[in-house]
Parts: C-alpha cells; sequence; structure tokens
C-alpha cells in the first residue's frame, strides 16, 4: 500500500511570525498584573521546553552529520530561534576590522588638520601600533591627539585592547598650550556635555535626554560609550532593562545586545545606534 504524500505547507516568514507575537503582546499588555504573572510563567515554561529540546535536537544532528546542521541554522527562523535561546554565538568582527572601524571614526578629524592615521601592527593579546601621518606626525600636539583621539576609539571598539602605541609620538613632554590636538577643542565644535562619568552604576547603564534625543550610557573598563536609548526592534526604550554581564535585555520584547559593542544577540542583523564619546576631565561629552 502506497502511502500518500501530504501536501508540503507554506512557509511562514519570519515577519509574520514576529508580527503575531507583538499582537498578542499588545493585548496582553492591558490585562492586570496577575493575569500578566501567569502568562509570563506560561511562556517562560514553554519556552524552557523548547530550549532543552532544540539542545537535545542540536547534540544528536552534530553527532549525525554538522553539514546538515550548518545547513540549518542558515535558514533565518532557525536562526532566530537558536539565538534567541542562546544556543549558538553571534559571529564577532575580526579585531583587525573593529581597529580599523575606530580609526575610521577619527579619521575625519585628523584629515581637518591634513593628518591621518595608519594601522601598523597588532601585537596580542592586548596592544596595537600605529602612526600618525602627515601634519599630525610632527604637531606639537600629537600626544593629545593619540590620547584624546585614536586611543579612546581603538579601547572603545575594541576593549580587549589595553595599549595603543604611537610610534612617532613622544611618549613624554609637554605641550604648547596655544596648540591643541583636533580632538581638544571639539566641546566648541558640536560636542556637548551630558553627565559625569561617576554617574553610571557599575555594571549597568545611565539613561539621559539631549534636547529630546533620548539615550543610554554605559561603562566598558575606562571608556564610555553611548546607544540611542532605542531597541532595534520596535524602538522601545531599553534603559528599564536588565543588565548582567554586560548584556542588556529590553525590557518589553527580550530583544539582547552586547552593551560592548552594540550588536543585537538575538538578531545579529539589529544594531544599537552608537554615538561618538569623548570623555574630559570626568565629564562625558557626546557629539551628534
Amino acid at each position: 500500500m502506497t502511502q500518500a504524500k501530504l501536501p508540503l505547507q507554506e512557509s511562514v516568514s519570519l515577519e509574520s511570525l514576529v508580527s503575531d507575537i507583538n499582537h498578542f503582546e499588545q493585548v496582553i499588555a492591558h490585562w492586570d498584573e496577575n493575569q500578566k504573572v501567569v502568562v509570563e510563567g506560561l511562556k517562560n515554561a514553554i519556552e524552557a521546553l523548547h530550549k532543552e529540546a532544540l539542545t537535545r535536537l542540536i547534540r544528536s544532528v552534530k553527532q549525525e552529520s554538522m553539514p546538515a546542521l550548518r545547513q540549518a541554522v542558515q535558514d533565518e527562523v532557525v536562526y532566530s530561534l537558536l539565538r534567541y535561546h542562546e544556543l549558538i554565538k553571534p559571529p564577532t568582527p575580526s579585531l583587525e576590522i573593529r581597529v580599523q572601524q575606530a580609526l575610521d571614526r577619527v579619521r575625519p578629524g585628523l584629515q581637518s588638520h591634513n593628518g591621518n592615521v595608519e594601522l601598523l601592527a597588532i601585537k596580542l593579546p592586548d596592544t596595537v601600533e600605529v602612526k600618525l601621518v602627515g601634519n599630525c606626525s610632527n604637531c606639537p600636539a600629537s600626544t593629545l591627539t593619540m590620547k584624546d583621539g585614536v586611543e579612546q576609539a581603538i579601547k572603545t571598539h575594541c576593549p580587549e585592547i589595553k595599549n595603543v602605541v604611537s610610534v612617532n609620538t613622544p611618549v613624554s613632554g609637554k605641550t604648547s598650550n596655544t596648540i591643541a590636538s583636533p580632538f581638544a577643542a571639539q566641546e566648541e565644535t558640536g560636542w556637548v556635555a551630558l553627565a559625569n562619568i561617576d554617574q553610571i552604576p557599575k555594571g549597568g547603564i545611565l539613561a539621559v535626554d539631549m534636547d529630546g534625543l533620548k539615550l543610554i550610557l554605559t561603562r566598558v573598563g575606562n571608556d564610555v560609550i553611548a546607544y540611542r536609548n532605542s531597541c532595534s526592534h520596535l524602538a522601545k526604550p531599553l534603559d528599564e532593562g536588565e543588565v548582567i554581564e554586560g548584556i542588556l535585555t529590553c525590557p518589553f520584547h527580550n530583544f539582547k545586545y552586547n552593551l560592548a559593542t552594540g550588536q543585537c544577540l538575538t538578531a545579529p542583523e539589529m544594531t544599537l545606534q552608537q554615538y561618538p564619546v569623548t570623555i574630559r576631565s570626568g565629564r562625558i561629552l557626546i557629539k551628534f
């Protein structure tokens, strides 16, 4: 007897599935707290069941065929679900790419003084060597340029880097008070003071509002990073979200963000909007 084949079910888009979830979340938002607690408990129980089932499935498929598992993860719905349950990690840009991205952020300031910066070497585990070129190579304020611009940008984008060395910047020496680096006078050219660095709670975030622009500030090592206070999913505010070990969770839809990079761990194609930050005498300044 020939077994009848069932018709293939049409695939459902990720957008459609997320839209359904959002619809029910909006309905639940109007319920009283007791009802919400029950729904949250049910959701957590179902998610725990799904995560355990997916964990066992992945373990089994790994033993049989890694190529099959890699192929399955290419599906956006599968990938999103595995990311949501933190069963796979997002791809991290290489250290060299992140260093170059940091240098690209400071190049406009250097170029305004007919200068530039080149990456010479990355010496693992924690050192980067650069070279100031053009007018910046022999400027009396080159030490300030390195400290206020290049070094801070690299350490913000690459928290694992502890030492930024310029091969043509004096290690010590006095700088003329009449000459400033491209980054020394930026408070008067678009930089606005937001808060003091001590106001940012250790291991947490600080919400600020600058003329209607809502931001969150976080500390990564000795550096401060500023993001728009807006989840990349549905633009909900993030400042009430929980921060655990550098991961911020959106309080509305549980999207998770790495505060060191701004990358969304739930949907890697989404990132937080970042703003340039500098620190002067303990004050945090941002450029719009």
